[in-house]
Parts: C-alpha cells; sequence; structure tokens
C-alpha cells in the first residue's frame, strides 16, 4: 500500500469543458477525482461514472461541506464564479477557476480578498500559459533574445463559431468572444510582455449578424446546452490595450464575421526580435545583418490544448500538495477582468477609458 498523499477533487459544473479538466485529473498520480455536482443530476452521474467518483451533488454547499473534498474545479456559468470560488475559499478549499475569473471588477476583487483570508492556493485557468511553446519563449524572453516587447496583436476570428447556449447569453457569460475568447489571447501576450501595468483601453463591440442559426452545411462547436433562442452577445470585438511601460496590445476576436475562413495569430514584437505564438511558433531574428525565420523544433508546432490543460491541472495538484506559487494567481485573473470590463466600458461609451 502507498502513503502517498492524494488530492481529493470536486468538480463543480460538467459542460464542455470539465472533461478537459477531469482527463487529466484522472491522469495525474497524487490526485483522485472523488465528487461530481452539477444542477442537471443525470449529467453529474454520467460523469461520475466515466471517472469512478464516489460521490455526486447537485447542491455546490453540500459538497464544500464534505471534509473529504480537499480542491475544486469550478467549470460553470461566468456569473456564477465568483459566489461559488468564494464559497469554496470559506470552506477551506484550494481552487482552480476557470476563466474568466468574473463577469466585473467587484467580484474579481471580491475573490482575491477571500484568496487572501483563506490562505489556499488559487488558480486562474489561464490554460494557455501552460502550453510547452509558450513557456519555451518565456525562457527566450527571460533570457533577453528580444530586448523589451513594444507591441503585440492577437487575433481569433470565427466566421461562424457562437457556441449558444449560455455563452450567448449575457446574464450568464459577461459578454460573447471578448469574454470567451479575447480573454486568453489578451492573458497569452501580456502575460509573455512581462505583465506590465494596463492604464488605458479603447475598444469597439458589434452585433451585427445574430448568431447566423440559419446556416447550413458548416458545423461548430455548440455548448453543452446549445439553444440558439438566446443571443444578446456581441459578434465581434477588437481593442487597443496601452501599458504604463508604453507597451501597446491589438486585438480582435469574433463568434461570427463574414471572413473567408476562420483565423486564429499571436505575434509580439521587440527590440531584438519577434515571434509567433499562433497558428505555429516561430522566431524572427537578426543575425550577421541578415533576417532569420527560425522554426523551433518542438512536439507541436502550435498550441497544443491537450498538453496545456495537463501541465495546468499537473501544476495545480502541485502548488495544493507543495504551497507552490502558481503561475497563474489571482491578481492577474483581476488585471484581466479590469481590462476586459474597460474595453465593454469603452464600447458601450464611445471612448478611450483610463485605468490608473
Amino acid at each position: 500500500m502507498s502513503n502517498r498523499q492524494m488530492l481529493h477533487i470536486g468538480m463543480i459544473g460538467t459542460g464542455s469543458i470539465s472533461d478537459l479538466h477531469m482527463r487529466y485529473y484522472a491522469k495525474n498520480e497524487d490526485a483522485v477525482i472523488y465528487a461530481i455536482c452539477d444542477l442537471n443530476e443525470e449529467r453529474a452521474k454520467a460523469a461520475a461514472e466515466k471517472y469512478n467518483a464516489q460521490c455526486v451533488y447537485t447542491n455546490y454547499r453540500e459538497m464544500l461541506n464534505d471534509p473529504h473534498v480537499d480542491a475544486v474545479s469550478i467549470c460553470t456559468w461566468n456569473n456564477t464564479h465568483a459566489e461559488f470560488a468564494i464559497a469554496a475559499l470559506e470552506a477551506g478549499k484550494h481552487v482552480l477557476l476557470e476563466k474568466p475569473v468574473a463577469t466585473n471588477v467587484e467580484d474579481a476583487l471580491r475573490i482575491e480578498e477571500a484568496v487572501k483570508k483563506s490562505g489556499r492556493t488559487f488558480v486562474v485557468g489561464f490554460v494557455r500559459r501552460y502550453d510547452n511553446n509558450m513557456q519555451m519563449l518565456r525562457r527566450f524572453i527571460d533570457a533577453g533574445e528580444f530586448g523589451e516587447l513594444y507591441y503585440a496583436k492577437a487575433s481569433i476570428l470565427r466566421r461562424l463559431g457562437n457556441p449558444g447556449g449560455w455563452f450567448a447569453d449575457k446574464a450568464r457569460s459577461g459578454g460573447g468572444p471578448l469574454i470567451d475568447l479575447g480573454v486568453h489571447i489578451i492573458d497569452q501576450c501580456w502575460y509573455l510582455m512581462g505583465r506590465p501595468k494596463p492604464v488605458s483601453v479603447s475598444g469597439n463591440t458589434y452585433r451585427k449578424l445574430g448568431n447566423r442559426a440559419n446556416i447550413d452545411h458548416l458545423s461548430f462547436y455548440k455548448a453543452a446546452d446549445y439553444s440558439a433562442a438566446i443571443n444578446n452577445v456581441e459578434d465581434m470585438a477588437n481593442a487597443l490595450i496601452r501599458f504604463e511601460n508604453g507597451a501597446s496590445l491589438a486585438v480582435d476576436v469574433s463568434f461570427t464575421l463574414h471572413a473567408r475562413e476562420d483565423e486564429s495569430y499571436v505575434r509580439l514584437y521587440g527590440e531584438r526580435g519577434g515571434f509567433e505564438l499562433e497558428p505555429r511558433t516561430l522566431i524572427i531574428t537578426e543575425k550577421h545583418d541578415t533576417i532569420m525565420n527560425i522554426e523551433p523544433q518542438t512536439d507541436h508546432p502550435g498550441l497544443d490544448i491537450h498538453g496545456a490543460f495537463q501541465n495546468q491541472i499537473d501544476h495545480f495538484v502541485e502548488c495544493c500538495l507543495n504551497s507552490t506559487p502558481p503561475i497563474s494567481p489571482i491578481a492577474d485573473g483581476v488585471t484581466s477582468t479590469r481590462m476586459l470590463c474597460a474595453i465593454y466600458e469603452s464600447a458601450e461609451k464611445g471612448q478611450e477609458i483610463r485605468l490608473d
């Protein structure tokens, strides 16, 4: 018999993203999926059966009262994140919270306060930080290979890709592609740029095309609760974010757009070189008066989302068991929320928003 300490995990929410959590907890030798909670009992039971969880709950507070639960993954509607995260911390549980941490800055700050009071591990699900190519490039950046990174541009444009269900219901999601997709690429760039303090934001949002549920012959990602009945989120958003150190970030995202094809890219530019993360990892530099495009030889040319989720889960488990400082702490979640909310505010008011 092994005396290894196992981290007992409670899952809150069994929608689409939760399976990427459970799949990789199941592969971690120091964790065991102990309890599953979902308002939909049938879905919770199905997940418990799939991952051999001992307990099923439909009330998250009952699960948090279970002394066997050490840590929770929260994979629920965005508007519930603050309530669930704070309750979990107050119950003495470690927390891995899916992005975005909250739909408003006040809730993000409330979570931050609860983290400080609890002394528990809190990891924000900025999963792309945990991609192997991202961490590889961090080593290049930290070694000064690119000099100061002063400009970044990032894009996730779906021509047809409104997931429907809660994603398209602003009351539950807090917004559309900006808060769902933009949160990832804004964080990627901001993290790699050294997390400079954002000072101003100018943004635009558009609701022109709707969810285009009428389109035939093309399939797309749909939420577990997919329905085309509600759609009151933006189709598309863009923004320019300025930072205290003079750097800037341009970003645009869409659920639907009259575009030829889906497009994703993440590009950063520095004084001594630049690099691209999406769609393929590429380093651009200058050697002996010659511009070089360098392709790092790695297992995955671009984002390996499955590897990133495994790394994130492994990191969370390690942080819980060994008190390791997290790569994606709550403070970063608060700043991310500030940037996202400022973009929405800027779009609504039609003016630049100052953050300092």
